[in-house]
């Protein structure tokens, strides 16, 4: 299996934690992005890189100089709906700057995690949630605007429970529950399949062994 370099924006959360000790059990070397030692502790403690900066306000040179010879970057850092600023800047200008530093620094792989549009839509949602939705979607137009071999995977209703292995995966999925464990289980397959590109995938709890799921989507 080829050995990656892969930079997680939004290590220290919990599906790019996840998928951040996936990746160095299969022998990759993998970078997260910190604000603080305490942060940089826990990873290097699991056998992952770091570096200091904070997304919300770095430039897309220090991104430049933070991606620079890496294979691919996930960018699995969110906001989840709080205040505008932050989801402004996270969501929606952390996307932006991201794919332009992966752009300059020849990084063609851009794996966004994003969010189903139909997302909570049994709910009577507050306007600072459905700004969220509203700016996770421009990021999304503004990625598949770019010439990166990007992927974005939309999961359904994340849940805390353990692994289940089998997932549903395709371009349309009812929006149910899925566990943060199996998306990150996902996502590590999708950095490992690099004939999966330009494609935007939506996630949910299914039968599909999640490799088998996953291979079913590269295109060579």
């Amino acid at each position: 299996m080829t050995r990656l370099s892969t930079l997680i924006l939004g290590a220290t959360g919990a599906v790019g934690g996840l998928l951040a000790d996936m990746l160095v059990e299969r022998g990759d070397e993998v970078t997260g992005l910190v604000r603080g030692p305490e942060q940089q502790q826990g990873l290097t403690d699991r056998g992952i890189r770091s570096i200091f900066g904070d997304l919300s306000v770095m430039t897309i040179d220090g991104l430049v100089d933070a991606f620079t010879e890496q294979d691919v970057i996930v960018y699995s850092a969110g906001s989840n709906g709080g205040a505008r600023d932050v989801t402004t800047a996270i969501d929606g200008e952390g996307v932006r700057r991201a794919s332009e530093a992966a752009r300059i620094a020849g990084v063609r792989r851009f794996v966004l995690v994003s969010v189903m549009p139909e997302s909570w839509r049994e709910r009577d949602l507050e306007d600072d949630v459905e700004y969220y939705f509203a700016v996770k979607k421009r990021a999304e137009v503004a990625l598949t605007r770019t010439d990166l071999d990007w992927v974005i995977l939309r999961p359904s209703l994340l849940t805390d429970e353990p692994g289940r292995g089998r997932i549903s995966l395709g371009p349309a999925q009812i929006h149910d529950s899925i566990t943060r464990h199996d998306v990150a289980a996902t996502l590590a397959e999708i950095v490992h399949q690099p004939g999966i590109r330009r494609r935007i995938l939506e996630v949910d709890a299914g039968r599909t062994p999640i490799a088998e799921a996953v291979l079913g989507h590269v295109s060579d």
